[in-house]
């Protein structure tokens, strides 16, 4: 079972400097949220397996972006990948798929709704494929989900 990973001890941050508020909502009982979804397993090892604000949740059901974009990357035609959820009217939010077909190379919407059938949850399954030149970024070199979410709402 997935759950936020929260961490405590001597070595880890007590606060942010002067920013109370987020201190806040990170600190709580001297355990700090880190903001990452994982799991332990039998041997009490960690695995991260995304961003707990970047999850999804549709009809109920968790969406791990990473999940959905790993099996996209898997497919040869794929260079870059990003999943994100938009809202839907039904579900809460629906599973889209910002995807750069690699340069010399085709993917249609159906072979990449075929590939993500044969190796995820229906609920998964992106409702659309989206193919874009690129992928937004921020500063640090990390897609920018809040951008393609704002590209939806521009469209």
């Amino acid at each position: 079972m997935v759950g936020e990973v929260a961490v405590r001890g001597q070595n880890v941050m007590m606060g942010y400097w002067e920013r109370p508020e987020e201190t806040a909502k990170a600190v709580i009982d001297g355990w700090m949220h880190t903001g990452d979804g994982g799991y332990m397993d039998e041997e009490g090892y960690v695995y991260l397996v995304d961003r707990v604000k970047d999850m999804i949740i549709s009809g109920g059901e968790n969406v791990y972006p990473r999940e959905v974009e790993e099996v996209l990357l898997a497919h040869p035609a794929i260079d870059q990948a990003a999943v994100v959820g938009l809202p839907h009217e039904h579900w809460g939010e629906q599973v889209v798929a910002y995807v750069v077909v690699r340069v010399g190379m085709n993917a249609t919407n159906d072979e990449l709704k075929a590939a993500c059938q044969a190796r995820l949850s229906r609920y998964k399954v992106p409702k659309e494929f989206r193919m874009v030149g690129d992928l937004p970024r921020n500063r640090m070199g990390k897609v920018d989900r809040r951008e393609l979410r704002e590209l939806n709402r521009k469209a």
